[in-house]
């Protein structure tokens, strides 16, 4: 069965990430899927489920505030 692309329409790349605001991918990795070996497929949907992992952590942590001296 052939993977699926993670694609959610929200095609929009994070400046600060560089990843896409709704699949996680990098744009080298949205233009190089379709061309891409099923196993290739897999390692970067490997990838992103860290991504997302990630993403989440960090919403969790609390932002970092400076003190004035």
């Amino acid at each position: 069965m052939p993977v699926k692309s993670p694609c959610t329409g929200v095609c929009v790349l994070d400046t600060k990430t560089g990843y896409c605001a709704g699949c996680f991918r990098t744009g080298d990795e949205i233009g190089s899927w379709m061309g891409l070996s099923d196993g290739g497929k897999k390692r970067i949907l490997a990838q992103i489920n860290k991504r997302r992992a990630q993403q989440k952590q960090s919403e969790k942590q609390p932002p970092v505030t400076t003190q004035p001296q």
